[in-house]
């Protein structure tokens, strides 16, 4: 074997001669090297024991481990350009050591063929001289068991086998090849083991692996794989094969992805990305569009789940995309899709008109497409050339958008419109284009498409227009002037059509409302008001939405239409220039009396309307015969209002609003029969309100018809109950007293009491008062006091106190003060705790002015027990002053003992708490007047002193002058009482 110096520089023949090494495989005979004197035992032993694979498998290691040895200690005399073409076998030893490893591992393999841990353990030895030292990776985690394909690609595009160095293929062509057939030798022995193939088909992942070998080569390899392999293990050779097909790319990748889509079309996204991919040199985009469009169908069907969670809509989109970006590679051109068009309608007429016939019970087809079935019987999709990849026939993009997009997909078809026209935009069909951006504003039914499709195609004006100009700008040198003027003239047409386009955009949006609600009665006003002075176009829009609007189904204030639309004539036009039309705004209004609106207030309000337009021409009397027809009552009244299964014309007479504009006319051009005949109506129709009472009762008291006004306010208040009749009662008694005084004294007493009645406590009181008040004018005093007893007994607990005030005061007026301490006792009974201390209050004051201490000592105590000490120190400041006054020793302990007696009563954590509160709240807001006040009270100064100091008594010390005075308050800050007497808790 030659050897290879380092200071020459060998050449590729040089190093070639080195090789084969393994073929023909190596034998003591061919290769007197192979055995030394110490491997004559190893040898004789072997030939001993030749069916022992312990003694074969040992002998192996033992090789192996002494060559790795030797290889360890070696020194490399070889150039890096040497090592790096032979890779591991650049030393002569390791060259050495494949030859006697390669004799060895054939002598054990005659001996056990069909050994698949010797086969994988030769050929894994073999690979690493021929491949390099395999790198290898740490995993974190676990793979799954079975993923999908798109996962497992992307697993094991990482997982892929890499080396370090290797046998360049050139060089070492013999040695590869020699590695490949000993895999097909092991393969020929153990073809069902997924191992071995898979480490025969990394060897073509290698960056070093010869063409012939990595080529055709492995594609025949990996046929055979999945040739010999149970389909169970298919899908380990698939994912190698495919990633093999894509770093090969072209008509390869095509082929192998068509073969695996044919099984699972799960990877058909990522196949088009790859058709598509920047990198590919060849792209496909017509192939790559009907994979998405039959994705798109199948989806849409339920046959297709994405495994990237792509709606039907988005794989559509993304064949959209591909079609705007190759337009002229997928799609026919105008001549040819109006053609396709033709024939698409003749096939689709064809199979209309053919009918099916029958023999025996057994429908026969006749006429129309082929439709195939499924192995289990079920029919299946028939074929369509543009979900076929391998057909090359062009896709009718026209046809595609509309029956896969815009008939599926209504609410998204702004881009599908703007998507067309873009395709058309790309293959320079300008024409095309603005049709279908026409067509597309024409039929979408939502603002944000409208807004789409209109943005697009005002881009596209903006565009085209400004290549335009700078061609215009820029002339070339082969044009000449025909050329620019034609160019210009056809600038002007296209800046005249894009300011068009710019003021036809509201109309388009109004129309795409119109279409998506053509019963929406406010934007048809809009559309009339786009119109501005155009009185043509403003009276066919009115006739239009009138044709339009199904009135059941129409928006609020459809009214409104047929009477602008009559105000339109009657004002001569939108400027009033033309004649005022009355016969026409007449007919217009009497076709409105025959709608049959939503509710019967759209229709009252086009009868009031009419008689306003009689009255702003003066027509007085015609206005009047107006609101006669409409208010005519029909001989069945016993209609209720509220049934909306009946028509509007049949419930219109008993249209409160009808009425009281029928009245206020009456009011104002007819008599007071014609008016009272009027009111009348409304209240044996049963429609009034109060007001209407209020309003009739008024109007007969301004024509001195008194009575008859009270009459009205009598049968008002019978029509109606509390709280609505106590306005009427309220006004009926106030007009009566004011009209007559005392003079019917006996009757109003008799409204009075009638008012009373049934009035609730809530609503009694401003009676009471009135009554009370016509007492005292007009009556007895008795009597009024007794209203007013009455009154405290029946009004709501909220105005009681009020009441009683009242009637203290009346009382103290009439009677004088004495006579007012049994309605004080009777209110303090009545009224609630905390109105109560202030009665008590005020009777204590009462029984002060007159004398009464002991009386007022008793009515503080009684009180005391609703005044927490914390929550009412103001009580408790009054009666301290009280006692001050008026009391003794004694009697101011007592206010002291009931005093602790109360705190402890009300001492409770939510009580303290509000305390607290309530003195924030007071320091907050208190004035220095106040606080010099309290400062100039002793008894406070005292109080404060005591209560400052912790344990300290919460009562003044005994003194035979309770009225202590200032400077002896002071004096009791600073020294302690030596006479202070101490209370036990027994005695209180």
């Amino acid at each position: 074997m030659p050897s290879v110096d380092k200071k020459d520089a060998p050449s590729v023949e040089t190093l070639a001669a080195l090789f084969p090494l393994t073929f023909p495989v190596p034998t003591p005979a061919t290769h007197p090297d192979l055995i030394s004197t110490k491997d004559v035992n190893r040898e004789e032993d072997l030939l001993r024991n030749p069916q022992s694979f312990r003694h074969w498998w040992n002998t192996i290691q033992n090789a192996r481990e002494a060559f790795n040895a030797v290889q360890k200690t070696e020194r490399l005399d070889v150039s890096d350009e040497v090592a790096a073409v032979l890779g591991p076998l650049a030393s002569p030893t390791a060259r050495k050591a494949l030859q006697r490893l390669t004799y060895l591992y054939e002598a054990a393999l005659v001996q056990f063929p069909g050994m698949f841990k010797l086969w994988k353990s030769y050929l894994q030895t073999r690979m690493y001289y021929v491949l390099g030292k395999p790198v290898v990776r740490r995993r974190a985690g676990g793979k799954k068991k079975f993923p999908e394909m798109k996962e497992a690609l992307e697993d094991e595009q990482d997982d892929l086998e890499r080396w370090e160095g290797g046998l360049d293929g050139i060089v070492g062509w013999e040695e590869w090849k020699s590695l490949i057939a000993t895999f097909e030798r092991a393969l020929m022995w153990l073809p069902k083991m997924p191992r071995l193939w898979l480490m025969y088909l990394s060897i073509f992942n290698h960056p070093m692996c010869p063409p012939p070998i990595s080529h055709s080569h492995c594609r025949r390899t990996y046929d055979r794989a999945l040739r010999t392999l149970p389909p169970s293990l298919h899908h380990r050779i698939w994912v190698r094969y495919l990633l093999w097909a894509e770093a090969k790319g072209g008509s390869t990748m095509v082929a192998v992805y068509r073969r695996y889509l044919a099984v699972d079309p799960s990877v058909t996204e990522h196949y088009t990305s790859l058709l598509l991919a920047p990198e590919n040199p060849s792209p496909r985009p017509l192939e790559a569009a009907k994979l998405l469009l039959s994705l798109s169908r199948k989806a849409a069907r339920g046959e297709y789940t994405s495994p990237e969670g792509k709606s039907p809509y988005q794989l559509l989109t993304e064949w959209l995309e591909v079609v705007e970006q190759y337009a002229e590679e997928v799609g026919l051109d105008v001549s040819d899709t109006i053609e396709n068009h033709r024939v698409e309608e003749e096939a689709e007429a064809a199979a209309v008109d053919a009918e099916p016939a029958s023999t025996e019970g057994n429908l026969i087809r006749f006429g129309g497409p082929a439709v195939p079935v499924s192995a289990d019987g079920k029919p299946g999709t028939p074929y369509d050339e543009d979900e076929d990849p391998a057909s090359p026939r062009k896709l009718n993009i026209e046809r595609i958008v509309h029956r896969d997009g815009l008939e599926v997909y209504r609410d998204q078809a702004g881009r599908l419109w703007s998507g067309l026209a873009t395709y058309w935009i790309k293959r320079g069909e300008f024409e095309r284009a603005k049709a279908t951006f026409e067509a597309g504003m024409a039929e979408v039914v939502t603002i944000r498409d409208f807004t789409q499709i209109f943005d697009a195609y005002a881009e596209f004006s903006e565009s085209l227009i400004s290549a335009m100009m700078e061609s215009i700008a820029n002339p070339d040198e082969d044009e000449d002037e025909e050329d620019v003027q034609e160019t210009e003239a056809e600038l002007d047409t296209r800046m005249k059509e894009f300011e068009e386009l710019m003021d036809r955009r509201p109309f388009l949006v109004n129309d795409v409302l119109l279409r998506r609600n053509p019963n929406d009665v406010q934007e048809w006003e809009k559309r009339i008001a786009l119109w501005g002075n155009d009185d043509e176009k403003v009276a066919e829009t009115y006739t239009k939405a009138l044709e339009t609007i199904n009135p059941r189904r129409a928006t609020a204030n459809l009214y409104r239409l047929y009477v602008n639309f009559a105000k339109f004539y009657e004002e001569g036009g939108t400027q009033g220039q033309a004649e005022p039309d009355l016969d026409s705004a007449r007919k217009i209004l009497e076709k409105a009396t025959k709608v049959n609106f939503k509710t019967v207030e759209d229709l009252a309000e086009v009868w009031c309307e009419w008689a306003e337009m009689e009255l702003r021409q003066e027509n007085y009397d015609e206005a009047i015969r107006v609101m006669q027809r409409a208010a005519a009552i029909p001989k069945n009244t016993k209609v209720n209002y509220h049934d909306h299964s009946l028509p509007v014309q049949m419930r219109l007479f008993k249209s409160l609003k009808l009425w009281s504009f029928y009245v206020d006319l009456e009011e104002s051009l007819g008599t007071v029969e014609s008016t009272k005949a009027v009111y009348d109506k409304i209240l044996e129709l049963r429609i009034a309100n109060a007001q209407i009472i209020v309003n009739y009762a008024a109007f007969l008291e301004e024509h001195s018809y008194f009575e008859e006004s009270f009459k009205v306010y009598e049968r008002g208040v019978e029509l109606f109950t509390f709280p609505i009749s106590f306005e009427i009662w309220n006004i009926y008694l106030s007009k009566f007293v004011k009209r007559y005084g005392g003079s019917k004294l006996e009757r109003a007493r008799d409204l009075f009491e009638q008012a009373l009645e049934k009035c609730p406590p809530k609503s009694c009181k401003p009676l009471f008062l009135m009554y009370a008040q016509l007492e005292e004018e007009y009556g007895l005093a008795k009597r009024a006091m007794a209203i007013y007893d009455r009154a405290t007994q029946v009004i709501a607990d909220e105005d009681k106190f009020e009441m009683f005030t009242l009637y203290i005061a009346k009382a103290a007026a009439n009677y004088g003060l004495p006579a007012t301490r049994p309605i004080y006792e009777r209110a303090i009974e009545i009224l609630p705790n905390r109105q109560t201390a202030q009665m008590c209050l005020r009777f204590a004051n009462l029984e002060r002015k007159l004398g009464e201490i002991d009386r007022a000592r008793a009515i503080y105590a009684h009180a005391s027990q609703f005044c927490d000490p914390r929550l009412h120190p103001e009580f408790w400041a009054e009666w301290n002053a009280f006692e001050i006054e008026t009391g003794s020793e004694d009697t101011f302990r007592e206010m002291l003992r009931i005093k602790r007696s109360v705190q402890a009563q009300f001492n409770t954590e939510a009580s303290y708490l509000a305390a607290q509160t309530m003195a924030t709240k007071k320091n907050s807001t208190q004035s220095p007047d106040a606080e010099t006040a309290d400062a100039a009270d002793p008894m406070v100064a005292v109080e404060r002193q005591a209560g400052g100091v912790k344990g300290a008594p919460a009562f003044v010390a005994s003194k035979h002058n309770v009225n202590i005075t200032e400077s002896q308050a002071e004096e009791t800050t600073t020294q302690v009482n030596a006479d202070e007497i101490h209370i036990s808790d027994d005695e209180d």
